[in-house]
């Protein structure tokens, strides 16, 4: 049973609020960190963010603002309060799992805070990192104010923040677009101080396989593997939408004795909807046995547009 602490709608409402919100962790956009998704608007099983695009995931109720790198989160990367409030509740001590761990837990949002704000809205952080939440209950906290640090608790394979906001209700709504009904686009009331660059293109998916996959076994799931051979090959793939002329899209894949591959390629008159792989076949001797991680990082004019991550076990 979810906690009262993450019990969310994604529902918009009308909303009469000025903007208040900065960002709620300590990085730049577009240099060490990206914001992966959006609220889903849509209601329907499908997905739509605030501008009927593809950055968001069906039924997801805030915003994700995920760091370059599992390294960068290891440093510890701050998570703030992303306006001046008196904290409501929080959770700690849920632990942090291995990103390729299979969530099992009943705490989806794992190490949080919830702050409530002047205005009647409140926000909820998300993922943070055991043992960091940095406030209590009744505290009040200022706008740019540690909370936390992001972590890999909860329901999460990759390291960054979530924010809901909340109504007093607990209803959830959009910050991009707080009165938005039945519209799309940029041009809207946001919550926002100084509201963070849309960026459309992003990943459907990524994944390890074990040839080079077809886009419909991308599409199907059947591409994807969780274990391998050791004498199998291992190849990293992702499906991209709305990638763009010059694009630089990077593969890299780890294993127990380091990096085993790295590439780059630079996209030329990409279809909205595109996949791409990269691989190596096994060594003479097989690959070790352990787990390895690829990593998929989308940049464009040196600007960080979208990283996914890929996780497979060698038996």
């Amino acid at each position: 049973m979810k906690s009262a602490l993450i019990a969310l709608v994604s529902a918009a409402s009308p909303l009469a609020a000025e903007p208040f919100l900065d960002l709620p962790i300590a990085c730049t956009l577009g240099q060490d960190c990206y914001i992966e998704a959006y609220v889903d608007t849509d209601p329907s099983p499908g997905r739509a963010d605030y501008t009927c695009g593809l950055r968001t995931r069906d039924k997801h109720s805030g915003i994700d603002i995920a760091v370059e790198s599992f390294e960068m989160a290891d440093m510890g990367v701050p998570v703030l309060a992303a306006a001046h409030g008196v904290v409501e509740a929080t959770r700690d001590g849920v632990p942090d799992l291995p990103p390729y761990d299979r969530f099992q837990g009943e705490n989806e949002c794992g190490n949080a805070v919830r702050i409530g704000h002047d205005n009647g809205l409140k926000t909820l952080y998300c993922h943070m990192r055991t043992g960091s939440v940095a406030v209590r209950s009744g505290d009040t906290v200022t706008t740019g104010q540690q909370i936390g640090l992001v972590g890999q608790s909860g329901m999460t394979n990759f390291p960054h923040v979530h924010m809901s906001v909340l109504t007093r209700s607990g209803t959830g709504i959009d910050p991009f677009a707080p009165e938005a009904k039945d519209t799309c686009g940029l041009e809207q009331k946001t919550l926002w101080n100084d509201p963070p660059a849309y960026q459309k293109t992003g990943f459907f998916t990524a994944g390890f396989s074990t040839n080079i996959p077809s886009m419909e076994a991308v599409v199907s799931g059947a591409a994807r593997k969780a274990s391998a051979s050791p004498e199998d090959a291992l190849v990293v793939y992702g499906r991209i939408f709305h990638a763009q002329h010059g694009d630089v899209l990077q593969f890299k894949a780890h294993g127990p004795k380091g990096e085993i591959f790295e590439h780059s390629q630079v996209l030329k008159a990409p279809k909205i909807n595109l996949m791409r792989a990269f691989g190596r076949r096994a060594p003479a001797e097989g690959w070790p046995s352990g787990m390895y991680r690829g990593d998929l990082t989308l940049t464009r004019k040196g600007e960080l547009i979208a990283k996914r991550y890929a996780f497979i076990e060698v038996k």
